[in-house]
């Protein structure tokens, strides 16, 4: 927004930097929002902020940092960047403050990318950031945090998708594991995998969604213990070292962003990625990143593909 682009030209006069305004408007409806509405229409559910980075911060903006000469890309995220001499490798690794981390939406990071790469606020808390802002008299040191997807400000993706498509998506059934009807529903894209509000169907115990088929413009119903799997399988997969997969390897596996790691063991066939839980996950969601852990460290992730038992 104008305001964003005024905050960030008074920091720089602040502090005595050159300020300089890219035009991506093009490439981030291509790169972004084009994939975001086309993964919820295969029944996906996107993570538009991992696209973003990938594709604008450490791609397009990686590219002006060199075209200007720059040695390093500076940005807010909150995760740290650190070399292991006795590996002689650079780290991806988790947030001082975890209330805060960000290291989950960086998992495409490379070698090249992070040696290049520094995240000052990884390793302070939020209140702290803030203190310091102010410490320093800039303009945004008590700017509320940026929510949800910055391109639907209002949350309804729904209504953006249409306005994008220029068509509404159309009514269709509800059906449970057998194919029986269960009733209509508004939409498909609507729903995502264990959702139970909004559904608007009366029945006997709780019902959830289990199963989106774009194919045939349904969602599939069924109980809260149909959405518990123990494996899934992952593509676009980035292992941060550069280093396979080759034998099976014990791990710490998060499916969404505010997941809570769990253990796991993961193993690539081909160009899949393969995770395995110790304990079957809830709502494992196709469209959303599965990122691997070993403590702090972020060791890389894909795109879930499907949930297996």
């Amino acid at each position: 927004s104008l305001k964003d682009m005024q905050d960030a030209r008074s920091v720089t006069e602040t502090l005595g930097m050159p300020y300089h305004i890219f035009h991506y408007e093009n490439l981030f409806r291509d790169e972004v929002i084009e994939p975001f509405v086309a993964c919820y229409e295969r029944g996906e559910t996107p993570n538009p902020c991992i696209e973003c980075n990938r594709c604008f911060k450490f791609q397009h903006l990686y590219k002006e940092m060199e075209e200007l000469g720059c040695d390093v890309l500076v940005t807010g995220h909150y995760a740290q960047v650190v070399f292991d001499e006795g590996k002689n490798l650079w780290q991806l690794r988790k947030a001082v403050d975890p209330a805060k981390d960000q290291s989950y939406v960086l998992y495409t990071l490379t070698q090249e990318q992070l040696a290049h790469t520094r995240f000052p606020l990884g390793g302070l808390t939020k209140e702290r950031a803030r203190e310091i802002a102010e410490e320093n008299g800039f303009v945004n040191a008590k700017k509320h945090d940026s929510q949800d997807i910055c391109f639907v400000p209002d949350g309804d993706y729904v209504s953006f998708m249409e306005r994008f498509r220029k068509r509404a998506y159309p009514e269709g059934d509800f059906l449970d594991k057998e194919g029986n009807v269960m009733g209509r529903h508004k939409g498909y894209v609507h729903y995502t995998i264990g959702q139970r509000k909004g559904l608007g169907i009366a029945y006997s115990h709780p019902l959830y969604v289990i199963d989106i088929r774009p194919e045939d413009n349904t969602v599939i119903l069924g109980t809260n213990e149909d959405l518990f799997h123990t494996r899934l399988t992952a593509r676009n997969v980035n292992i941060i070292s550069g280093e396979a997969f080759d034998a099976p390897r014990k791990v710490l596996a998060k499916i969404r962003y505010r997941h809570t790691e769990q253990p796991a063991t993961a193993y690539m066939e081909g160009d899949r990625l393969i995770v395995e839980f110790d304990e079957p996950q809830r709502a494992i969601t196709r469209g959303q990143a599965v990122v691997l852990y070993d403590g702090d460290e972020v060791l890389g992730g894909g795109v879930i593909c499907q949930p297996c038992d």
